[in-house]
């Protein structure tokens, strides 16, 4: 499968680029304001205000399991 965009970089996305993959896969409710209020509350960001779509993806885990009440083992 080849790549729609070959200058795409998974660790350097905007907002709207976060939204837009998440938002394919099947994250409906996923804005740019809700992923921003995410960012302010403290999902992680790069320097320049871009998302690496694979930290930000590991703390949306482990912020479900912490709502959940799980924990690291």
């Amino acid at each position: 499968m080849s790549n729609p965009d070959p200058g795409l970089a998974l660790t350097r996305l905007s907002i709207d680029q976060v939204v837009a993959i998440l938002q394919r896969a099947g994250a409906r409710h996923l804005t740019a304001e809700r992923l921003r209020a995410e960012l302010a509350a403290g999902a992680p960001a790069n320097p320049d205000g871009t998302v690496n779509l694979i930290a930000y993806g590991a703390w949306m885990l482990q912020e479900l399991a912490r709502r959940e009440g799980r924990h690291d083992p």
